[in-house]
This record gives structure tokens, C-alpha cells and sequence, in this order.
């Protein structure tokens, strides 16, 4: 019974997320920067409601995955253009929805679904994904290298990293994303990188696997930042254990 109850957590905390981003997407379609800011306050909540139900190991893996899916954001979407947004910012929503985003890969890929039928799981979206990257590297009329070299990352996580099912669930997720963002314009990929040397998909194939190079920060990241928190946490306190013998005066006129 507690099996079965994980599971329905999971895969409904996974469903809020898909919800929310077509929710959040088709909302923005055509709105005003405004608009996009009072989505960005929503998704903030979200993302901090649905954490309180997580360890904290896992909220701060969310958190570095924040930090760095923005930075990575800001310097290939603002600064060198490989993707262009609606209104040519990053749109409030953004930074949260990365961990929307990842927090739903994970809890796809901790649910007891995918444990059971990991072997499947594993092979039908690493064969969908490479179908489409072959498609776009020989077939489409925009041929997708960025697209490719992805799926080669995510080759790589799957079969040598630590969470190959959390990599089968971005999968899913990134690419339901990519294909809704594109599709409603609230965002648009380059054709090519800005060498003009790697062209790119709109949305690249296998992007899932960028999701695999922040998950690999998040979980080389969250242990240091955890214990250093911790030690830091037991210094105060032997600080504070410490300072009131420290301070204390012998009263005048005693022996």
C-alpha cells in the first residue's frame, strides 16, 4: 500500500507540473510583460509549495539546478541568441519553471512506476529520442546537429551517470515543453549556434540531455553544500554553548 501510494505522489506531482506549464504557456500566449511577471509570481509559489513536501536533499538540488539552468538562460538566451523569447527577455516564469521542470524528472524518475518497468522505460525514450535526432540530422528540412550532440549526451548519463530514470523523465518533460513553448511562439531557436557552424532545431532533439548536465551539478553540488550548511550549523552551536561560560564575571567582593 505505501508502494502504490508513492507512486500516485509521484506521477501526480509530475502531472501538477505538465498542468502548470500549459497552463503558464498558453496564459503568456500573446500577453503583456505584466502578465508574464504575475506568471512568474505564480510559478514561484508553486515550485515552493510543491518543495515543502520535499527532503532536503532534494530541495536543494532544485535550488542548483535553479542557479544554474538561469546563468545558462541569461548568457545563451540573453546575450548570445540561441533562443530568442517573445518579448526578447527571460520571461519571469523561467528561472522557477527549471525547477518545475527538474523536480518532475525526478519524481518521475523515483516513482515506483518507472522502477518497475525500468527496462522498457529506458529503451522506448532513448529509441524515441534518437529516432528524432536522426530525423533531424538527416530527414528535416532544418537539419538539427545541436540536436544530435545532445542525444549523445544523453546516451552517455544514461548508461554511465547515477540516475538514468530522472534522464528518462526529463526527456519527457523537456521535450513536452520544447514542443509547446515552440509551438505557441514563446520562444524560437536560431537556425544556427552563433559560429553559424552547429544548426539547430526548433526545438533541437535530445535537449533532455542539457537536463542531464544540470542534474550531474545538482548532484556533485548538493552534498558539499550540505555538509558545509551542517558544520556550519554545529559551529553555532558550540559557539553558542560556549559563550555564556565565556562571559561569565565573578561578582565583586566574592572569594
Amino acid at each position: 500500500m505505501r508502494a502504490a501510494g508513492r507512486v500516485d505522489r509521484d506521477l501526480v506531482l509530475a502531472c501538477v507540473v505538465v498542468a502548470w506549464v500549459a497552463a503558464a504557456l498558453g496564459l503568456d500566449a500573446g500577453g503583456s510583460l505584466t502578465r508574464q511577471r504575475l506568471l512568474g509570481a505564480g510559478t514561484w509559489l508553486l515550485l515552493l509549495v510543491l518543495l515543502r513536501l520535499e527532503p532536503r536533499a532534494t530541495r536543494v538540488q532544485v535550488g542548483v539546478v535553479v542557479v544554474f539552468a538561469t546563468l545558462v538562460e541569461y548568457v545563451f538566451a540573453g546575450w548570445l541568441g540561441v533562443y530568442v523569447y517573445r518579448l526578447h527577455n527571460v520571461p519571469a516564469f523561467v528561472p522557477p519553471g527549471h525547477g518545475l521542470v527538474y523536480l518532475a524528472a525526478l519524481s518521475i524518475g523515483r516513482s515506483a512506476w518507472a522502477h518497475r518497468h525500468r527496462t522498457p522505460f529506458l529503451a522506448t525514450t532513448l529509441t524515441a529520442c534518437g529516432l528524432w535526432a536522426g530525423w533531424g540530422l538527416l530527414l528535416s528540412d532544418r537539419q538539427d546537429l545541436l540536436g544530435a550532440f545532445w542525444f549523445g549526451c544523453l546516451l552517455v548519463f544514461t548508461f554511465r551517470g547515477r540516475s538514468p530514470l530522472v534522464y528518462a523523465g526529463a526527456f519527457l518533460v523537456v521535450s513536452y515543453l520544447e514542443i509547446v513553448g515552440t509551438s505557441l511562439g514563446t520562444w524560437a531557436w536560431q537556425l544556427h549556434d552563433p559560429t553559424g557552424l552547429l544548426s539547430i532545431g526548433n526545438p533541437p532533439s535530445g535537449i533532455a540531455g542539457g537536463y542531464a548536465w544540470f542534474d550531474a551539478a545538482a548532484l556533485g553540488l548538493t552534498p558539499v553544500l550540505l555538509a558545509r550548511w551542517d558544520a556550519r550549523r554545529l559551529l553555532q552551536g558550540i559557539r553558542g554553548r560556549a559563550v555564556p561560560a565565556v562571559g561569565r564575571r565573578t561578582p565583586p567582593g566574592s572569594s
